[in-house]
């Protein structure tokens, strides 16, 4: 794929990414004002302490997906990858190279990419 699909989509993603915060930062605040002063006497919040709230929540509670721990995402991926070669494992040779080749076709980037060695025979047809 060309350099200016990957960055368009790199910028989709860092807006979605900036609304989905936003929408955070703005029903916290929102559900805080209405919630907090009339049923705890306490005061209503600004925008900058409503971040500040959040990030604190965040170093409290360990929230917002993060994978706290060092390796989870590690450990996710080496799960995934086990469940799809388990997967893979139960087709046929005809079956797998079927998924490989339409994975190729949706991922493009040489996915499952294997180099072609001289002890792979070239199968012919007959004349």
């Amino acid at each position: 794929m060309d350099r200016k699909f990957w960055l368009l989509r790199g910028l989709r993603i860092f807006l979605f990414a900036a609304l989905f915060l936003t929408a955070a930062v703005f029903l916290t605040q929102y559900l805080w004002n209405w919630l907090v002063p009339e049923l705890f006497h306490g005061p209503a919040i600004g925008l900058g302490q409503t971040v500040g709230l959040l990030v604190l929540s965040r170093i409290l509670f360990g929230g917002f997906r993060g994978g706290g721990r060092p390796g989870a995402w590690a450990q996710r991926r080496k799960a995934w990858q086990q469940r799809m070669a388990g997967r893979l494992e139960n087709l046929s040779p005809e079956e797998r190279e079927k998924f490989r080749l339409q994975m190729q076709q949706r991922c493009g980037m040489g996915w499952m990419r294997r180099p072609e060695t001289a002890a792979e025979p070239k199968m012919e047809q007959p004349a």
